[in-house]
C-alpha cells in the first residue's frame, strides 16, 4: 500500500506536467497579431501594401525562408538550430559563463525556437519580462514547438515574427522597406545585415549606431567566410556594401485594388507587374495633362483574354495630385455608361432574329412619353444600317432598336454579362438605358467585352461565366455567358472595327495605331468618358472624367478616352502571354462572319437588309441562325423600294440613288403621308418660354411622299389651314391632350395624338 501511495505521489506530478507540456501551445502561436495588407501580381512581386491595425510593417507569415537568410540566421543566432531539441545546452552554459565572467547579462542563450515562443508569448500579452522564470517557460515551450513543427516551420515562424528596427517586422517587410526587393533577392551583404538586425533592434537600427551594425554585419560574413558559405570573392564583395538609409516607402502599383483587398492578408492577384507599371506610368503622365482641362482622374483596366484575367489595374491616375476623390477607386465605381452598352444590344438582336446585320433602323425624329433622344450631331438620316448605326453609335436607332428587343430582356442580358450594377426594376430605366441611363464599373464593363472576345477567338476557350476576378476564382458573373452565337457577336466585332470619329480624334496619329475593335461612350453632361478596345489577345477599358462628377464641355470618349485606349494598346506586346498568338499585321482583326462556319447561308434583300420577299433584289448572306426567324422586308410591296414618309423624308437627301414611288403608284402601301414631329402617338411637348414669359410655339412638320401636295390641318377637329411644299406649322396647344390631323387631297390622312405639359 505504501508504495502504491509512493507511486502515485511520483505519477501525478509527471502526469500533469506532461499535460501541461502538451497543452502549453495555443493552436495559433501568434492569434490576435495584426497584420499588414499585402498585395502581390501574379508572380508574387508586390504591388503594394497597407499597414496593419497597430501601425507596424508586418507581413502575413510566409512559408518558407530564403536559403541564404537561414544560413546566415542560423550561423549567428543558433549555430546548433538543426540538432538540437528546441533548447541548446551548450547555448546555455556558455551564457552563464559568460554572464558571472562580466557581472551582467551579456547573453540568454536563446534558440531559434526559444526566441519563437518570447515572439509569441510578447504578442499575445504573456510574457513576464526577461528573467529566470521566463526563460524556463520558453524552454519548456520550445521542446514542445519542436514536436509539433518541422525546422523550417519554426524558422519561417521567426522570420515573419521578429523585429528589424522602427515599425518593421518579418524579413518580408524589412526587405522591402531597406533594400526595395523580395527578401530572395537579397544580396550576401544585405542578407547578413537582416540577420543580425533582430539581435538587438532598438539600438542597432540603420538610422542610428551605423558603425556598430557594420561590424556585426561584417563579422558574421567573415564566419559564413570561414565555414565555406561564401566564397573569398562573394566575401569582398559583401562587405563593400554600404548600408541602407532610412526605410525606403513600399511599392504602390495598385493603391486602389490595395484598398479594396481584405485587410491583414497576402493576396495574390492576376496583375502583371512589368505591364502594370508602364500602363500606370501612361496614365500618370496623361492624366496630367488632362488635368488642365479641367478632367482631374482617368482609370484603366487591360485584360489578357485567353484567360479572361486582369492584367493591369490602374483605379485612379495620378493619387499623389490634390485633388477631390484622388483615392476614389473609379475602375470599381458606378458610373453613368453613355453609349457604351450598345454593342451588347446590337449582338442580342442579332442572336434572337430582331434584326440581321444590315436591317435599315429608322432614325427620324421621336418623342416617347417626353423621351426625345437626338444624335451626338443633332442630325437625322431616314434609315440607317444596324452595323452602320453601332458603328456611328447613333443614338435614335439604338433607342428604336431596343423598345423592339424590350428593357427586361435587355438588362437580362446585361446582368448575365455581368453588370451587377443593373439592379432597377427595367421600368426604372426605360428606354434611356442604352443612353447612359444605368450605371456599370469599368472592371465589369472590360469583362464583358472581353467575354464577347473569347466567345469567337480560337486561342481561348468558352467564357463560361465571364472572366476571372482579380484575386483569382470566377467571377460572379453568372455560369452562362448569354451571347454565345459566334456569328452575331462577330458581325458586331466588325462593326466596331469600323468605328471612326475624324471629327475628334486626330488622324495624323491613326496610321502608327494598332487596328482594334473598340467602342466609346460620353454620358449626359460630358461627366463620363468611355472607350473599350479589343483585339484577340487584349481588352482594355479607360474612363476619363472627374471622381466628383463635374462635367467639362471637352470631355467625350472619343476625343479623351479613345486616343488614351489606343496609347495603352500600344503599350501591350502583340503576342499574349497566354496564347502565344501574335495580331495579324493589317486587314481585320477578327474573323470575316462572312467567311465563318458558324452563320447560315440567306437571301437577304440588298435594299433594306432584311430577309428577302419575293419582289426584293437579293444576295445570299451569311447571318446568325436566328436570323431566319426575322421579319421580312417590307418596303417592295409594289416592285420598287419604298420608305415610309417620314423615314423618306430624311433617307432621301444623303441618297440621291433614291427613287421612291409617286403617290398613285398602284398596290403601295399605307398612308402616303406621315408626322415627322412629333412622330411618336402620345408624346409629351413641352412648350418654350419666350422672353416676354407668354408660351411659345412649336413647329409641327409632315412628310408626303407626292411634293406637289397641298395639306390641310386640323387641330381637335377645327380647321387650321393649308401648306403645300413645306408642311410646316406652328401651333401653341394649350395644356393637355390633343389631336392633330391633316389630309391631302386624295382623301388620305394621318393623325397624331399628344400632350402640352
Amino acid at each position: 500500500m505504501y508504495r502504491r501511495k509512493k507511486l502515485l505521489l511520483w505519477a501525478l506530478p509527471v502526469a500533469v506536467l506532461l499535460i501541461t507540456w502538451l497543452c502549453c501551445l495555443p493552436g495559433d502561436l501568434f492569434r490576435g497579431v495584426a497584420y499588414a495588407t499585402v498585395v502581390e501580381d501574379r508572380s508574387g512581386e508586390l504591388l503594394g501594401a497597407r499597414i496593419s491595425s497597430d501601425g507596424q510593417w508586418r507581413f502575413p507569415p510566409c512559408d518558407t525562408v530564403p536559403e541564404r537568410y537561414a544560413r546566415a540566421l542560423v550561423r549567428f543566432e543558433d549555430r546548433r538550430f538543426q540538432w538540437h531539441p528546441g533548447v541548446d545546452p551548450a547555448a546555455v552554459a556558455r551564457a552563464l559563463r559568460d554572464n558571472v565572467r562580466s557581472g551582467h547579462t551579456v547573453s540568454g542563450g536563446s534558440t531559434i525556437t526559444m526566441q519563437v515562443i518570447r515572439l509569441s508569448r510578447t504578442a499575445r500579452g504573456r510574457s513576464s519580462g526577461r528573467n529566470l522564470w521566463e526563460k524556463a517557460v520558453e524552454a519548456f515551450m520550445a521542446v514542445r514547438l519542436e514536436f509539433r513543427c518541422t525546422k523550417r516551420e519554426i524558422m519561417a515562424l521567426y522570420a515573419s515574427h521578429a523585429p528589424f528596427g522602427g515599425n518593421v517586422v518579418g524579413i518580408d517587410a524589412a526587405a522591402w522597406r531597406y533594400f526595395g526587393r523580395p527578401a530572395g533577392e537579397l544580396s550576401w551583404g544585405e542578407t547578413a545585415l537582416l540577420a543580425v538586425l533582430p539581435n538587438s533592434p532598438s539600438s542597432m537600427h540603420p538610422g542610428r549606431n551605423r558603425d556598430g551594425l557594420l561590424g556585426k554585419r561584417n563579422r558574421l560574413l567573415r564566419d559564413l567566410l570561414d565555414h565555406g558559405d561564401i566564397t573569398p570573392e562573394v566575401y569582398s564583395s559583401a562587405v563593400e556594401e554600404p548600408l541602407p538609409d532610412e526605410p525606403l516607402p513600399l511599392p504602390h502599383y495598385c493603391e486602389a485594388l490595395v484598398e479594396r483587398c481584405p485587410a491583414g492578408e497576402r493576396v495574390r492577384t492576376t496583375i502583371d507587374l512589368s505591364l502594370q507599371r508602364k500602363v500606370a506610368a501612361y496614365c500618370d503622365s496623361h492624366s496630367d495633362e488632362l488635368a488642365a482641362s479641367g478632367i482631374a482622374d482617368l482609370a484603366a483596366v487591360v485584360i489578357d483574354n485567353a484567360s479572361g484575367e486582369v492584367r493591369c489595374y490602374v483605379g485612379n491616375s495620378s493619387p499623389g495630385r490634390a485633388r477631390p476623390g484622388a483615392m476614389v477607386d473609379i475602375a470599381a465605381s458606378p458610373r453613368s455608361t453613355g453609349s457604351i452598352l450598345k454593342p451588347f444590344l446590337y449582338c442580342a438582336a442579332l442572336q434572337d432574329g430582331i434584326i440581321l446585320p444590315r436591317t435599315l433602323l429608322p432614325d427620324v425624329p421621336v418623342n416617347l412619353g417626353g423621351f426625345a433622344p437626338q444624335n451626338y450631331d443633332r442630325k437625322f438620316y431616314g434609315a440607317v444600317p444596324a452595323g452602320e448605326a453601332l458603328a456611328r453609335s447613333l443614338n435614335v436607332p439604338a433607342v428604336w432598336l431596343l423598345r423592339e428587343y424590350g428593357v427586361a430582356r435587355l438588362l437580362e442580358v446585361l446582368r448575365g454579362c455581368g453588370l451587377s450594377t443593373l439592379s432597377r426594376p427595367a421600368a426604372e430605366y426605360g428606354l434611356s438605358l442604352i443612353l447612359g441611363g444605368g450605371e456599370a464599373t469599368l472592371e465589369d464593363l472590360v469583362q464583358a467585352y472581353s467575354a464577347l472576345v473569347r466567345e469567337v477567338c480560337d486561342a481561348a476557350g468558352p467564357s463560361g461565366s465571364g472572366g476571372t476576378s482579380l484575386v483569382g476564382g470566377l467571377s460572379t458573373a453568372g455560369t452562362t455567358f448569354p451571347l454565345r452565337d459566334r456569328a452575331a457577336i462577330l458581325y458586331t466585332l466588325k462593326a466596331l472595327e469600323d468605328v471612326s470619329r475624324p471629327d475628334e480624334m486626330d488622324r495624323e496619329l491613326l496610321p502608327s495605331l494598332r487596328r482594334c475593335a473598340w467602342k466609346t461612350g460620353t454620358s449626359y453632361g460630358f461627366r463620363d468618358a468611355w472607350a473599350v478596345g479589343m483585339t484577340p489577345q487584349w481588352t482594355i477599358g479607360v474612363w476619363a472624367g472627374n471622381a466628383d462628377g463635374t462635367g467639362v464641355p471637352a470631355l467625350t470618349g472619343a476625343s479623351v478616352a479613345g486616343p488614351a485606349m489606343f496609347s495603352i494598346l500600344n503599350l501591350l506586346p502583340e503576342t499574349s502571354p497566354g496564347t502565344g498568338a501574335s495580331e495579324a499585321p493589317g486587314g481585320s482583326v477578327f474573323p470575316d462572319p462572312a467567311d465563318d462556319w458558324s452563320g447560315v447561308l440567306a437571301r437577304v434583300c440588298k435594299d433594306s437588309g432584311r430577309l428577302a420577299g419575293p419582289d426584293c433584289p437579293a444576295s445570299e448572306e451569311t447571318i446568325p441562325s436566328g436570323g431566319l426567324n426575322s421579319e421580312p422586308c417590307p418596303y417592295h410591296s409594289t416592285g420598287s423600294f419604298v420608305l415610309p414618309p417620314a423615314m423618306e423624308w430624311y433617307y432621301r437627301p444623303g441618297h440621291p440613288e433614291y427613287q421612291g414611288a409617286p403617290s398613285t403608284a398602284p398596290g403601295l402601301a399605307g398612308s402616303p403621308m406621315s408626322f415627322i414631329y412629333p412622330s411618336t402617338q402620345g408624346s409629351v411637348l413641352r412648350l418654350p418660354r419666350q422672353l416676354s414669359g407668354e408660351p411659345g410655339k412649336a413647329v409641327f412638320r409632315v412628310a408626303h411622299r407626292d411634293p406637289d401636295a397641298t395639306l390641310w390641318w386640323h387641330l381637335d377637329g377645327e380647321y387650321l389651314g393649308e401648306t403645300s411644299l413645306r408642311h410646316e406649322m406652328a401651333l401653341a396647344p394649350s395644356p393637355g391632350s390633343h389631336t392633330l390631323t391633316v389630309v391631302d387631297p386624295s382623301g388620305a390622312s394621318a393623325s397624331v395624338r399628344f400632350q402640352i405639359l
